[in-house]
């Protein structure tokens, strides 16, 4: 099926009003609170296990209406169903799209070019659940004998954040005994570090990418063989290198042949698709590392919330939408009050990586200047997102969206019951942490006044310093606790609102050319670094004297 032409949503008449409005916006959270008590109840909404607090936005009845209706103009909901149904929304890769997929409970049905694909989903991952099992059991162990203690998950981009970040998230469901570490990073430090304490009969390496090309990965997986091979050779073990590397490698690959040929057994390679893109993956085969040290029961909550999520963005009425709602008011900020970026901010120390997974998923696929047609857009598309848990950011950055010039939208995002329910005295540690989450959207939504100030016994030269102007604009998200499925339904609620932003913008939110361009050029560059005199006279004059200064100065 082709898909329609991207509508230009400048063009529509709800775009028109929305700037309308914006023009002589002036956003009281104080008195619209005060003029309606209910505020803070009538624009909640709950998605799944998520409570999703959106009453202290820079929003009322008027301009949501007008966001809705931006939605219908520029066919957003027509576009999700298109999404979920199979159609090849990825235009420039000419791909269905389909992550959801990865999450639909057996026994469902999706054909996509009249191939049912929930059954192959489901059939690859029993293998993994099998095979994780096997692992966590000892049932399948090292060349040795001895039971895997360790995994070093190798891959990079979507297939390092999202295995780190659950990992981290998930850390209290991780099997006893059992460790997860990553590399993704072609600088040698990070291969070095992981792997410079690791004992090699304990060690399984799960080698994470599709076609088994990927420049960073391949090379630190072939620096993590060599340490292999040669540190169980420094423990006197007896062994065939092609039987060591089948016992201690997996891949997370589709091309067997490549996997094959650096060694490993096919039948120890999981797979995934073309319609799952590397920052919508954690849910597919690259989750395999995350399958063993969770567990498959685990894992299979963790998807079943993935699942609550798009069956709520896929089911619910537009103005109950939690993920439609979040992106249309993420468009009102970007396009409308000119807001640049976006903050994230958990409550939660287990989720310290939430934020920089989420700029993977949201940057990458919104940050774009053609609409899938191939036209320039002529409004700003994408946000740049950042965070740090609180309350430390408390005391890094939050006197800027506090006090400083910018508009900065924040989620804050926390958990009803804490892992560690420590006490400090007769005070609850749990219950001082939220006061803070609690104390800090206030804050941002009411400010604080020069009368108030004043009335505080301020000294008069310091009372401007002291104020607080208020109408910063937060969302807050709250679960009963951090859980697989909750985690699940956290993650697809920021992969639907994002997508609604690129529906809005016209773009395709699926491809990623722009980190093509990079790649192609470091590889060009190698003769030039490697010292080929000829290969560096072609360079610009700048990156001639960076080469050439590397050079002279390596030791």
């Amino acid at each position: 099926m082709s898909i329609p032409q991207p509508v230009d949503p400048t063009a529509t008449d709800a775009w028109k009003k929305l700037e309308s409005l914006a023009d002589t916006f002036q956003p009281n959270l104080r008195q619209w609170f005060s003029d309606d008590p209910d505020r803070g109840a009538s624009w909640s909404f709950d998605a799944g296990d998520l409570m999703v607090d959106l009453s202290k936005n820079l929003v009322n009845e008027q301009i949501l209406s007008e966001l809705l209706a931006l939605a219908e103009e520029t066919d957003v909901l027509a576009h999700r169903d298109r999404m979920f149904s199979g159609d090849r929304i990825n235009v420039t890769e000419d791909r269905a799209v389909l992550h959801t997929a990865l999450r639909r409970p057996e026994g469902e049905r999706l054909l996509v070019d009249g191939t049912d694909v929930v059954p192959a989903v489901h059939e690859e991952l029993s293998r993994i659940f099998d095979f994780a099992r096997k692992i966590r059991s000892g049932a399948i162990t090292g060349v040795t004998g001895r039971r895997f203690t360790t995994i070093v998950n190798i891959g990079i981009g979507g297939s390092d954040l999202g295995p780190v970040m659950v990992y981290e998230a998930l850390h209290p469901y991780v099997l006893e005994g059992l460790e997860c570490r990553f590399i993704s990073n072609i600088d040698p430090t990070d291969a070095g570090e992981v792997i410079s304490d690791l004992d090699p009969e304990t060690t399984l390496v799960v080698v994470t990418s599709k076609t088994f090309t990927t420049l960073e990965t391949l090379t630190n997986a072939r620096i993590v063989r060599s340490w292999f091979l040669e540190a169980l050779r420094e423990n006197s073990v007896s062994f065939s290198e092609a039987e060591a590397i089948s016992q201690h490698f997996i891949a997370v690959s589709t091309a067997l042949d490549k996997v094959a040929e650096f060694g490993i057994d096919p039948a120890n390679a999981f797979g995934f698709w073309d319609w799952v893109g590397g920052r919508y993956s954690v849910d597919s085969a690259v989750g395999t590392s995350l399958a063993i040290a969770l567990g498959p029961e685990n894992f299979a909550q963790f998807l079943a919330g993935f699942n609550t999520m798009d069956r709520h963005f896929a089911q619910t009425p537009a103005e109950k939408n939690v993920p439609l709602l979040m992106g249309l008011l993420n468009v009102w900020y970007t396009n409308f009050l000119d807001a640049d970026t976006h903050a994230v901010l958990p409550y939660a120390q287990y989720l310290h990586r939430f934020p920089a997974y989420l700029q993977q998923l949201t940057m990458e696929s919104n940050g774009k200047s053609v609409r899938w047609d191939g036209s320039p857009v002529t409004y700003d598309t994408g946000e740049i997102f950042w965070g740090e848990p609180g309350t430390n950011g408390q005391h890094a950055f939050y006197q800027l969206i506090h006090q400083g010039t910018r508009l900065i939208p924040a989620d804050f995002i926390a958990f009803a019951s804490p892992q560690f329910p420590f006490k400090d005295g007769e005070a609850d540690m749990h219950e001082l942490f939220l006061s803070n989450f609690f104390a800090q959207t206030k804050a941002l939504a009411f400010g604080k006044t020069i009368e108030e100030v004043r009335a505080e016994g301020t000294a008069e030269e310091i009372v401007a310093a002291r104020v607080f102007p208020g109408n910063r604009p937060s969302t807050s998200i709250m679960a009963p606790a951090l859980t697989p499925s909750v985690l699940g339904q956290l993650i697809a609620l920021y992969e639907h609102l994002t997508f609604v932003q690129g529906a809005v913008w016209g773009i395709d939110s699926f491809d990623q050319w722009g980190v093509e361009l990079g790649k192609v050029l470091a590889r060009e560059l190698m003769p030039a670094v490697e010292g080929d005199y000829k290969a560096l006279e072609q360079q610009d004059s700048s990156t001639r004297q960076l080469i050439e200064y590397y050079r002279s100065h390596r030791q």
